[in-house]
Formats: C-alpha cells, structure tokens, sequence
C-alpha cells in the first residue's frame, strides 16, 4: 500500500485522530477503503462491483486502481473513497482488504490505529495488531459452493470479501447483483456464478462475525442524474461527436483504452443508413506512423487523432514540428504517466507539460488543453477538433493515467453547442473570386486560408512544406520569407491564445494568497480548501485549463500578494512557463511540486499550502 508524507495518518472525523476512530459510532459513508489483490486474478471485476454498489445506493465515490505493470502475479491495490460531502481525492486507507500474500504484513503494517481490516485467513499473516479491528475469512472453505474450476476458481475467490463486505456495510445484495449484471453485459450465467460466492460468504459473515468496527453505508441520493465512466471513454466519446473519421493510434499504457473505447462507440454512432463505417481506425507499427497518418489525414481534410503517452510523445516529436510548420491540423491525446524513460508506466503524474508545450525542435509552440473530470474530457473531445482544424495546428490534450484510466462520477455530457468548425477553407468558388496563396495573412491574425484535396480549382493545389517557403507556399531559403513566416506563426499564437478555453477562477474576498493548478490536482485541492476555509485559512484558485496562457491568468497574480503553483512533477514544469511569461511577477511565484507516481491527497495539499496561508493571515 504505497503512501506519501500523510503515512502514518488515519481518518480524521471531527477533529479526532484516528485512535479514536472506533470511539465515534458510527461513521456513515465516509469511508476510505483500499483493497489488496494479486494482479491477474480478476480482481476488478469485484471491486467495481463494490464501486458500482456504492454509486446505485446514491453515495459519491470514487475508485482508483494501482497497479503493476506487468499483466499478472503482482500486487495490485484498489482505492474506493466513499464520502458523503462529495470529495473523491485520494485519501490515505483506514479500511483494508488484505488477500495479497505477498503485501499482507506490510499492508497491515501500514494501516493507521483504529482501522480496520478483513484478511483471507488462508495468508496467515505474521502481523498481530491489538490497535486493529480485525475480520478473517476463511476463503477456501467458502469456496465449495462453486463448482468452478482452475483459474475461475482463483477468480471467484475475490467474491468472498464482496460478500463480508456487503455484509459488514450494510450494502444490499441486490444492489451487488445489479452492478455485476452492469459489468457483464447482463450475461445472468455469469452474474449466478459469482453470486453464488457472494451469497455464501455474505451469510457466513452474517453468522459469524461480530460487528465491531464503527463503519457503514446508508442510502442517499448525491448521485441521482450522474454518470460513471473512464476520461479515456469521456474523451472518445466526446472526439466522435466532434466528427473525428480517423485514428492511427500504437498500443501504450494508459492511452490505449481510449482507443478502445472509440472502436467500440464508432460502430454504434458513426455508419450509413446502409451500414456502411464512416471511419477508419488503425493500429500503426509504432507511434512514428501514427502521427504521419493523422498529419496525412489531416491534410485531407479529415478529422483525425492519435492517443498515446509518454514515450509515444518522444517519438512524435518531429511530426509534430512539421504540424505546426505546415500548419496541418490533427488531435493528441497524451494521457500522462510518469517518466523520464519507461519511468512508472502504471502511475499517474503531470511530467510531459514542459516537453509537449515546445515539442519539435526549433521555435515550436502548441495548443495544450488540460481535462481535469469526465464532462471536461469529453467537451474536449469534440473542441480539441474544432480548435485544430481553426488554427490549423496539432492540439495536444494533456490527460493523466488517474483520470483516463479510473471511473469517475460525472453529469451527462451536453451536446455540443455548435456546428463542427471547420475554419478558413476555400472551395473552389472561393478560389475563383478571390485567389489563393496558401500562407498569406489576409486577415491579419496569423491564420491563413488553405484549400482540401478534391478542390477542383486548378489554382488550389499548394505543397504543405517542412522546409523553408514563402507566402505561395514555394520552397524558399531567403531569410527574408523564413523571418515572415515565423514572425507570422508568432502572431497567429497571439490568436490562439484569445481562442484557449478560459481557466476556472475563484477568487476570494481577502485573500492575499492564490493558487494555480491544472488537472485532476484539482480534487485534493478542493478538499484541502474546504478544511482549511473552516480554519478561517482561505485562499483563491485558479484552475488552468489550457496553454498558452489566457489573460485571466496575468490578472489572478496581480490580484494576489503571493501565488502558489501546484503540479505532478519534479521540476515545476507549469510555475517555470508561468514565470516565463511573466518575468515582472515571478518573485511572487512559488511552486508546490512533487511525483511519487501517486495522485495527490488533500492531507498532502494542506501540509504543503497551509505555511503561505497562515504567514499572509498574520501579516494581514
């Protein structure tokens, strides 16, 4: 069970450590669970059965999945925050399920005292905690009422502490059938043959455990009209309501459900009357071809995408200097894990912002969007082609593992509000009435008129140059026309950064301290912010939500004495283009940065910002 600098602490429940947790009775959803499994052995299936419980008895929640990297046999763990004010950061586990042999000593080691954990008797752990209130369930014993064999029978082992906990939570067990009937696609056979485990254990806990831990879950109704689902599904789902007709895409983790996602939703959405698809998705022999095929793509007028990650963005790096030289339009979903190198493949961080923002070499600069929830995700989806296609440069959409990866509550998504935008492309009318000279500024904001292939005009064929070209798009190496057209490609970010979705702004009456973050940071920051404001330590926010920088983000530093920048990574990539930009209020610029590969919790968030909180209080 991997940790930060909170290790060692437990829930905190009124102001009491977590000692004390079990004199507080009882505690009603509020509840931070974590689950220790073998990877491998059809664990998932179990614990979105849990998370799907919790989510159709009306209580927010939310799980995130840590696992290893390779496909099977080593430990995996499943966080589940239950928390009936909403908040669904991570959360340091007082609740453990402990059927990992492996990890179980060190997983009971980590628990805080006063928690509380059920534990597959079959391990026999080595560790004895007085300080723990502790369930065993003998596993193999409850596995004679199913007559499945080998590795189903490995399976089915899980089941058993579905059943204790629905037990020892007050969790329905119709509730438990209908999320395994979500999970399987309604296969009943399926469905019987892991509630035939459920059921036993669920009486056998019934029978013979003593209730004697503080927790429990009762129906509410905080999630009627909200969805579950993935970023990677949000965001796909969103690209194929933006039009997206191709994606050229190579395996990586944890990009490749979201093409997953878009080949199981294009079938359904995007065919003729007649049956026949109106997309193409490839599989590329690596992420080199992938991005040539979405630049091809393109430049022929089509909307086109790739998702990969960290090490698929290295090698995309030329590509995609020639996208933002040639002015081609097309989509990358980098959903970020943690690096340099093959890095934590399986962990969550925010490290690629400073190579994507300037990815290619030269003066190279791009349009980075950054979703932070499902419903983001998918509005990007389907803005991230409109944004390219009227730029007429590649978009870059910085996800993360931790959202692309782990189901999220969300509201419905809401349709697009406007027709596809397709930008300044000439037919061959236009070309006739009007001429065509494909990188001249007509309208003096640095974006030109192009034409598509199928232009029946003669005067509308153009070369899309990686090389030296002037305003007529023919080869030239005369400084003259590099230092036009780049001083042109300076001015168009000009307007694209009037173009960038506008960050979320919260400012606060009073407060002298802000915060800047991007991403699913967002989450522990809220927590902490709510904590903290019922202190009287209160503090503005400012959630980015793409690159280049809107002007709101200038004047939320103006409006603030000291400004603190928070992200994922080592190196403080996000304060490093903030101070750039803004050399003049740098000195008010301080940055919260830090990577253990594991999402931040609002524990951390507070220990970290409440020094500049509580100096600018006294000051004040």
């Amino acid at each position: 069970m991997t940790s930060d600098a909170t290790e060692g602490r437990g829930p905190v429940r009124d102001g009491q450590p977590a000692a004390a947790v079990n004199e507080l009775s009882p505690i009603v959803n509020e509840l931070a669970l974590v689950v220790a499994t073998v990877n491998g052995t059809g664990s998932q299936t179990a614990n979105l059965a849990l998370l799907r419980s919790f989510f159709a008895m009306g209580i927010p929640v939310h799980g995130k999945n840590i696992f290893p990297s390779n496909i099977q046999g080593l430990p995996t763990w499943y966080h589940i925050r239950v928390d009936a004010a909403g908040h669904v950061a991570r959360r340091e586990p007082s609740f453990l399920v402990a059927y990992n042999q492996q990890t179980i000593d060190a997983d009971l080691r980590a628990l805080p005292a006063g928690g509380v954990a059920v534990v597959n008797a079959d391990l026999a752990p080595s560790v004895r905690r007085d300080d723990l209130v502790t369930y065993e369930v003998p596993v193999k014993d409850l596995l004679r009422v199913t007559e499945q064999k080998g590795k189903l029978r490995d399976y089915a082992a899980n089941m058993t502490y579905v059943g204790v906990l629905a037990h020892l939570l007050d969790v329905p067990l119709a509730t438990v059938e209908e999320s395994l009937a979500i999970h399987f696609g309604r296969r009943q056979k399926l469905v019987d043959a892991n509630m035939v485990v459920i059921r036993a254990s669920f009486e056998w806990a019934r029978a013979s455990l003593e209730k004697r831990d503080p927790y429990r879950v009762e129906p509410m109704r905080a999630t009627d009209g909200l969805i579950l689902m993935t970023g990677n599904e949000a965001g796909a789902l969103g690209s194929v309501f933006g039009g997206v007709s191709v994606a050229a895409w190579y395996p990586i983790t944890p990009s490749t459900s979201f093409i997953d996602a878009l080949r199981d939703f294009l079938p359904e959405l995007r065919r003729t009357e007649s049956g026949e698809p109106t997309y193409t998705v490839i599989q590329s022999e690596d992420e080199l071809a992938a991005i040539g095929m979405v630049l091809g793509a393109g430049f022929a007028g089509a909307r086109a995408l790739t998702a990969t990650s960290g090490p698929g963005i290295s090698l995309m790096a030329e590509f995609a200097g020639l996208g933002y030289y040639a002015e081609v339009p097309g989509v990358i979903w980098d959903i970020q894990r943690v690096g340099p190198s093959t890095g934590l493949p399986t962990r969550t961080g925010q490290g690629d912002l400073g190579f994507v923002y300037t990815l290619g070499h030269g003066d190279t600069k791009h349009v980075v969007l950054f979703p932070s929830s499902i419903e983001e995700c998918f509005e990007f989806g389907w803005r991230s082609l409109d944004l390219a296609d009227e730029l007429q440069t590649p978009v870059f959409v910085l996800s993360d593992l931790d959202l692309g990866m782990n189901n999220w509550m969300g509201k419905p998504f809401e349709y697009p509000d406007r027709p596809l935008r397709r930008g300044k492309v000439l037919s061959a009318d236009d070309v006739e009435a009007h001429g065509f000279a494909r990188y001249v500024d007509v309208d003096g904001d640095g974006v030109t008129y192009r034409t598509l292939p199928g232009n029946r005009h003669r005067a509308s064929a153009y070369f899309a140059r990686g090389t030296g070209h002037n305003a007529q798009a023919v080869y030239s190496e005369r400084s003259e026309d590099w230092v036009d057209n780049t001083e042109r490609l300076a001015r168009k970010f000009e307007t694209v950064r009037a173009a960038m979705p506008a960050s979320v702004v919260d400012v606060v009456a009073g407060a002298s301290v802000g915060v800047i973050a991007f991403g699913t940071t967002r989450y522990a920051i809220e927590e902490a912010r709510d904590r903290m404001a019922g202190r009287g330590e209160r503090f503005s926010s400012l959630r980015l939500r793409a690159l280049p920088l809107p002007d709101d983000v200038r004047a939320f530093i103006e409006a603030h004495e000291r400004v603190v920048v928070v992200e994922m990574n080592r190196d403080a990539q996000l304060t490093g283009i903030i101070r750039a930009e803004y050399p003049g209020l740098a000195p008010r610029i301080e940055a919260v940065a830090y990577l253990d590969g594991m999402p931040f919790t609002a524990d951390f968030i507070e220990e970290r910002l409440a020094p500049y909180v509580r100096i600018a209080a006294e000051v004040a």
